[in-house]
């Protein structure tokens, strides 16, 4: 199968897993989250802000991350968000979730 050059796509929990593991290093607000995930993905993961605030609301909601508003001169308030006692219980559950799955992907394409 010749590859369209969009590879595969994420799932509201990975997407979830993502951003749960980026704030497990430090806090950060939405746009610079975006940033992050381009940077560390070497733009393999480019999403759009209309993505990533509803899944940060989404966090939030679900009790695993925990915003905070700031006010930084010369810029608008910012929203930074950090990881709860919760989110990192979901962190690691994830990880150890992922490694499995990618475990046995690789196994069946045979890399």
């Amino acid at each position: 199968m010749p590859s369209d050059g969009e590879g595969p796509k994420l799932s509201r929990g990975e997407f979830g897993l993502l951003l749960l593991s980026l704030l497990s290093k430090r806090e950060m607000y939405g746009y610079e989250l975006i940033g992050q995930l381009r940077a560390t993905s070497e733009g393999a993961i480019d999403l759009p802000e209309g993505t990533v605030y509803p899944a940060l609301r989404r966090l939030e909601r679900d009790g695993l991350i925990q915003g905070r508003w700031e006010t930084v001169e010369s810029a608008p308030r910012r929203r930074y968000y950090a990881l709860t006692p919760k989110g990192h219980t979901a962190l690691a559950a994830g990880r150890r979730d992922w490694h499995r799955f990618r475990s046995g992907a690789d196994t069946v394409m045979g890399t």
